[in-house]
């Protein structure tokens, strides 16, 4: 995670509190920790290496995308044996030596790709734009190119996206604070890490991210996509009515935003309808969702993920045990045909069809005889 505590201890530092190491910027909460540091923590021989680094939160930057390739590769070995990249041609990068990883939608010998090979084409990019002084939305579109495949134009997920997190990070973390593209590059490290399932790390760096954009003045269009984003992992720790708070006021500000067929306010509806399916309050979340799916459909198309997302959630909340029996075998027919539409947009392995697939099995094994 990035640097919010104690080197020594681990006390909570958040992002302003505590003494830096005057060379390599080392957190500590105070003086004691430091000295200890020093003589008893092997600092005094690791202390010029990270100042060489770029630091200390450079240093734990490269550090950490260093494990997270090596554990992207390894989760990837199967898929990707016996196959190159597709954009050097070589099965093992020549200079880092790491393996293949392919996360994304891509199928067959298409999509496999070193996380450095990957990592190149949108540093190259951003830079362009940004030595050409190209406005915001071309600066946007490029850095999507961090978390987006270029074959497929779905995101990558699960460790994958992980490793592209940190190299996107440390990548841009030398940056100042009011950079677009260090901001931009928190705010993926904060995706990744909770795409990996990281949830704890996550929520450090998606609650930092939060803090630095409200310090900057940032816009509210930024602060509310932070919010929903720390909302999800509020929820995966169990936090479920703080998470609903905050996506209730996500979705209201989105409205407020962009109007109610904009995509960022369906996301946001599709947020709120999963805290309050969280939470058991199916009636509420049916309500919602009737009404945002078919706008979603009508603006995004039939097979966009969020649009199959939307309907997924619907059929959820459909299949409540004190809905009525032709409700749930409207819910199971329309999950069935979702979950088909998953397999064939985002591909059989995506988190999203697993998930799909794994409810659609469960609420036909449970209201087998009952529809």
């Amino acid at each position: 995670m990035i640097l919010t505590q104690c080197a020594v201890c681990a006390t909570e530092l958040g992002l302003t509190l505590g003494k830096k190491c005057g060379r390599c910027s080392t957190r500590y909460c105070g003086p004691e920790c430091q000295v200890q540091h020093w003589k008893e923590g092997g600092h005094d021989q690791l202390c010029k290496k990270i100042k060489k680094a770029g630091g200390a939160e450079q240093y734990n930057a490269n550090k950490k995308y260093a494990e997270a390739v090596a554990v992207a590769a390894e989760a990837c070995a199967d898929d990707t044996r016996g196959q190159t990249c597709y954009i050097c041609t070589q099965a093992v990068h020549w200079k880092t030596k790491e393996g293949l990883v392919r996360g994304c939608a891509c199928r067959g010998t298409a999509g496999f790709a070193h996380v450095s090979c990957l990592a190149e084409q949108p540093k190259i990019l951003v830079a362009e734009a940004e030595e050409n002084n190209l406005d915001l939305e071309v600066k946007q579109a490029r850095f999507n190119r961090w978390h987006t495949c270029s074959l497929c134009e779905q995101d990558y997920h699960g460790v994958v996206y992980c490793a592209l997190g940190w190299a996107c990070w440390k990548t841009y973390v030398g940056r100042a604070e009011r950079d677009q593209s260090r901001r931009l590059a928190i705010n993926m490290l904060g995706l990744g890490l909770s795409s990996a399932n990281h949830h704890d790390d996550a929520l450090v760096v998606k609650e930092a991210t939060l803090a630095i954009m409200r310090r900057l003045g940032d816009s509210e269009d930024n602060m509310l996509a932070v919010q929903s984003n720390l909302a999800n992992t509020y929820e995966v720790l169990g936090q479920y009515e703080r998470a609903l708070q905050m996506r209730q006021e996500a979705y209201s500000g989105r409205v407020r935003l962009n109007g109610e067929e904009h995509a960022q306010t369906l996301r946001a509806a599709d947020n709120y309808a999963l805290s309050l399916l969280k939470l058991r309050r199916f009636e509420e979340a049916k309500r919602l969702l009737r009404k945002v799916a078919p706008v979603a459909r009508r603006v995004l198309g039939k097979d966009h993920e969020l649009t199959l997302s939307l309907r997924e959630d619907l059929c959820h909340a459909m299949l409540d045990e004190d809905s009525a029996a032709d409700e749930k075998r409207e819910a199971l027919e329309m999950l069935k045909d979702t979950a088909g539409a998953m397999r064939r947009v985002l591909g059989p392995d995506h988190p999203d069809t697993v998930h799909a697939q794994t409810r659609l099995e469960s609420y036909v094994e449970k209201y087998r005889e009952s529809v």
